[in-house]
């Protein structure tokens, strides 16, 4: 188990934003001890999806949508809704996919761009050392 200062160490996320996510019911209240909050590992592990998620651009709605049925592998459910909940984590992963991918393609223009004007600026700096 790990105090809230230890997790935010582990997650990268700071203790107020850890109680925000709390408040907000992005995240389960973590079991107490002496009146402070204790945290597993498996809680950790969310934790730090959350934060690639979140790193990623999804916003807090899209992550509390996909997270809100807790771990699917505890659940037992029937047959529909076993089927329904991956499937409506799948839809979210492809939309967020399908956003990345349009980012990367982005940044490689972007970077295309930067890698022309570079060359450019080094011509000019070369040609006007050659004259001094």
């Amino acid at each position: 188990m790990y105090s809230i200062s230890e997790v935010a160490i582990k997650t990268g996320f700071t203790a107020h934003t850890l109680r925000y996510y709390e408040k907000i019911g992005l995240l389960s209240s973590p079991l107490r001890k002496g009146g402070k909050r204790r945290y597993t590992e498996g809680e950790i592990r969310l934790l730090k999806f959350m934060k690639i998620l979140k790193q990623t651009g999804m916003s807090l709605d899209e992550i509390q949508e996909f997270l809100k049925d807790g771990c699917l592998l505890e659940n037992i459910d029937s047959t529909d809704i076993q089927i329904k909940k991956p499937q409506t984590r799948s839809d979210i992963l492809k939309k967020h996919l399908r956003l990345l991918e349009e980012q990367k393609q982005e940044i490689e223009t972007v970077m295309n761009v930067t890698k022309e004007k570079l060359e450019t600026y080094e011509t000019m700096i070369g040609g006007l050392k050659s004259e001094e």
